[in-house]
């Protein structure tokens, strides 16, 4: 199916400084896109395209990644509301997690990835760490082939120092995540991978974690881990190990262009210089960091030393919204708030973190660059050779893309596509999503399943799942 988008304002992220075609548009063609171009296409194209969609007073740009989160949280936002981290953790997010069986998963990440859609998001990496029920891994992926949208499973793990219900031995480890890898991983076309996701250095075994990691180089896929997110936890592994977080990672031999950072709050300036030394990546949440009062990531000193910072929302538990671009908003003031510098982050830089770093964090773009690609002095350096794969609008990328209506009273006039993104728009703002070609979302529309009874559905269970677990009466 060949499928044109004419007449928006074209955000194609492809370049420095990135291109606005306005008015332009993109053609695709089955996965790919075939062509980006402004102005109007000719009259052979719109004759050649099966579908038309007219993106008059919309803003079109390459779909946005929710590089963390925890889908299985949708059916506990704002159970455990202001509450630091570990407390929380105890009051709400491991007694219904343990208690949460394989079809409640299914339904929560039918939720998590439908809102992740009406957000712009096409694609989602989700950290499940729940395996009392051995099925539910595969009901997370059961979910996102169901949707349609791009996935990975970063199959949380903790052999020790951790909540008794979630810990596994390492040959448990091993077993599951093999016969994940082998079920799941480059199944609905290639849309869902599998990475090993450890959940934080003080509930994972050195021995463990260098056996997965290992592992997870053969397969060649990513390690997905929480690291540095509250001063509290540094602390427990200053006492434990005599070392920080991104210290004891890379005693390890860990760090590495396949690994993400979650959170990375409470860096110093020798961890930071590590990360880039070794093209590590991080991922960052910052509603999270501000809802868990876990502190500000230093995410200009990070970008600067030539680090690629891709953007999450962490889990509806630790923010109860999934709206990636509610998160360009908090991304970019929370660095103004941190830094006293209110051109800490411009609008574009987050839009490239969101998109261009994304597509890295889901392996639809290359790593790493070299120091020359990267350019330790510029943020956003050139792309090289990931250009044209994910992330940008250009001929050859895949046809993952997010239609944002402009034309609401507190977007016009737009003087500017990209402030307009970051500083008014909201997921309530998306109008059509499109991932590998296939739409999911047209005219504020989710396509890909029955949404009013999804709703009815997730509302009797969760609230089934709750009394079983305990939490509410």
């Amino acid at each position: 199916m060949a499928i044109l988008i004419e007449n928006g304002a074209i955000l194609t992220l492809a370049g420095t400084p990135p291109a606005i075609l306005d008015p332009g548009y993109v053609l695709i063609r089955e996965e790919r896109i075939v062509a980006v171009a402004a102005g109007r296409p000719a009259d052979e194209t719109r004759t050649a395209a099966d579908q038309i969609i007219d993106a008059t007073h919309m803003a079109v740009l390459p779909g946005l990644v929710n590089a963390h989160t925890h889908l299985f949280q949708t059916f506990i936002r704002g159970l455990a509301d202001d509450k630091t981290l570990l407390p929380w953790l105890k009051a709400a997010i491991w007694p219904v997690g343990a208690a949460m069986g394989a079809e409640e998963a299914y339904l929560a990440g039918l939720l998590g990835l439908v809102e992740n859609i009406r957000s712009g998001a096409t694609a989602v990496i989700d950290n499940q760490y729940l395996h009392s029920d051995d099925r539910t891994d595969a009901a997370f992926c059961r979910a996102a082939r169901d949707v349609g949208c791009r996935f990975t499973i970063a199959r949380g793990w903790a052999d020790h120092d951790y909540h008794p219900v979630f810990q596994e031995t390492p040959e448990q480890i091993i077993a599951a995540m093999t016969a994940l890898h082998d079920d799941w991983h480059g199944a609905a076309e290639g849309r869902i991978r599998v990475a090993f996701g450890p959940l934080i250095p003080w509930g994972c075994s050195a021995a463990t974690m260098q056996r997965t990691v290992a592992l997870a180089r053969q397969w060649g896929v990513a390690t997905h881990i929480h690291t540095a997110e509250t001063r509290e936890e540094v602390q427990m592994s200053l006492d434990a190990t005599g070392l920080r977080h991104v210290q004891w990672l890379d005693r390890l031999g860990v760090l590495g262009p396949d690994v993400q950072l979650v959170h990375a709050v409470w860096l110093d300036d020798s961890e930071i210089e590590r990360i880039a030394e070794t093209g590590t990546l991080v991922v960052h949440c910052p509603v999270s960091n501000m809802y868990l009062a876990s502190g500000i990531a230093p995410v200009v000193k990070l970008l600067r030393a030539g680090v690629p910072v891709a953007l999450a929302t962490d889990g509806p538990g630790s923010n109860n919204s999934q709206d990636m671009l509610e998160t360009l908003k908090f991304a970019a003031c929370l660095q103004k708030v941190g830094t006293l510098d209110a051109t800490a982050l411009l609008p574009v830089d987050v839009l490239r973190m969101a998109c261009v770093y994304g597509a890295r964090a889901i392996n639809l773009t290359p790593y790493p660059l070299s120091y020359e690609e990267r350019g330790i002095d510029a943020p956003f350096p050139s792309q090289g050779g990931g250009q044209g794969v994910g992330g940008c609008l250009a001929p050859g990328a895949a046809a993952d893309l997010a239609l944002v209506d402009l034309n609401s009273p507190r977007m016009q006039p737009v003087w500017s596509v990209p402030s307009a993104l970051v500083y008014n728009a909201n997921g309530g703002d998306v109008d059509t999503v499109i991932v590998a070609g296939r739409v999911l979302m047209r005219d504020k529309r989710v396509t890909c399943l029955d949404e009013a009874a999804l709703l009815d559905e997730c509302r009797r269970a969760a609230k089934a799942l709750l009394k079983r677990a305990g939490v509410v009466g």
